[in-house]
């Protein structure tokens, strides 16, 4: 498979090489931790001369016999170099039974660099402070984004190339196939062996039918302002018994698991959240088509999507503005920066033009307002909003 190097996480990871913090790289499963962690060891051994790798990957069968913490621990130790600068690179270590222990141990030693990669529900980000009782660096990996997506196929014309990556996604995976359905095929079996799978081990579920349900009816919504009630409601008018309790608990079990990100909803005249409803988007657009199919398409709730997921990959906290009855597609927050942004499949028709510009209008503070559509020209301005294409947009990662 063809790799790119992935600049911005690698240069994250390089950031924090020699802290004491155990650093951890999450994110959904086959976004490529793996081959992140793989990078950084090229790094370190062109760049740190005086450097001993210690490498461990569970899915080679040549560490087999380190599926205990104990072996695993002693195997590290034994690979230890004084003098030198010792890393320990550590691949799918969910695989180790009680693994925590030896990396608490390692840690504590004072003697190793350490960086590791799990599945991502055996790995939780909120897990982490609980699990290892030293410090930890989390580092969030996302599937390809399409500026990387743009990179590896290497297209010269970005619209068309965001009309595939609309179709295709960033699996990066799936790109080796040749043909679109057995692309989804592979995305597919991504999210049904892999995701769940997972969160069926770990949690021990047993009506795994209610579960699939549940990913299904968020893939449906994304986009759309969802409660733990209104779903379980939904299921129940269905004929399929299932107490709110139970919905919320799978709901944050696929959100554990990177599959889904939940989206918090945000009163921008009150400045203050709120937490009655909530929309989901799934961590890669694609896997709605694997899963639901593509005969309504319904980009508009696609592009939201890709735009929710793009805002989370470049660091803001962001959620979906409320103005008095007026919605406002996402509020993105970093620090002391916040932007309005309304997402919209065409505005060439005036009527859907004053649709999607009406809420920013009607926002009286002096942060930037933007309008991300499919216009396919360079971006204008219009009463202070910024109007810009989405592959403009989407290519600018450094800032929005």
């Amino acid at each position: 498979m063809k790799l790119i190097e992935r600049k911005k996480y690698l240069d994250k990871i390089i950031g924090v090489m020699g802290t004491p913090d155990i650093k951890v790289l999450t994110g959904v499963r086959r976004c490529g931790k793996s081959k992140l962690l793989e990078a950084f060891k090229s790094y370190i051994e062109k760049n740190e001369p005086n450097a001993n790798i210690i490498h461990i990957n569970f899915n080679l069968l040549d560490f087999d016999e380190l599926t205990d913490y104990r072996p695993l621990y002693d195997y590290i130790n034994k690979g230890y170099k004084e003098g030198c600068k010792n890393f320990v690179l550590i691949d799918e270590i969910q695989m180790c039974n009680n693994f925590e222990k030896a990396i608490n141990s390692l840690h504590t030693s004072e003697k190793f660099d350490i960086y590791i990669t799990g599945s991502n529900a055996f790995l939780l980000s909120s897990d982490l402070a609980t699990l290892f009782t030293g410090r930890t660096f989390e580092i969030k990996i996302y599937p390809f984004s399409f500026a990387e997506y743009v990179e590896y196929f290497q297209y010269s014309d970005l619209y068309s190339a965001f009309d595939k990556y609309v179709i295709e996604g960033g699996m990066s995976g799936s790109y080796v196939y040749k043909d679109q359905e057995t692309k989804y095929d592979y995305i597919e079996e991504v999210f049904n062996t892999l995701i769940i799978r997972d969160i069926r081990q770990k949690y021990k579920i047993r009506n795994m039918a209610l579960m699939d349900k549940t990913a299904d009816f968020l893939m449906d919504n994304i986009s759309n302002l969802s409660s733990v009630r209104t779903i379980s409601d939904t299921f129940n008018s269905n004929k399929d018994k299932i107490s709110h309790k139970t919905v919320g608990t799978y709901i944050n079990y696929l959100c554990n698991a990177f599959a889904f990100y939940k989206i918090n909803r945000y009163d921008i005249k009150g400045k203050k959240y709120l937490s009655t409803t909530e929309k989901y988007y799934l961590s890669d657009h694609s896997f709605r088509y694997a899963k639901l199919g593509t005969k309504n398409m319904d980009y508009g709730r696609v592009f939201e999507n890709i735009v929710a997921i793009e805002l989370l990959r470049r660091g803001y906290e962001v959620y979906v503005g409320v103005l008095y009855k007026k919605e406002v597609d996402f509020v993105a927050i970093k620090r002391n920066e916040k932007i309005y942004i309304q997402v919209s499949d065409n505005i060439s028709d005036e009527k859907t033009f004053q649709r999607e510009v009406s809420p920013l209008l009607s926002i009286q503070d002096a942060y930037p307002k933007m309008i991300i559509a499919k216009t396919r020209h360079e971006s204008y301005q219009y009463e202070g909003i910024r109007i810009i294409d989405f592959s403009e947009w989407l290519m600018n990662t450094n800032c929005l």
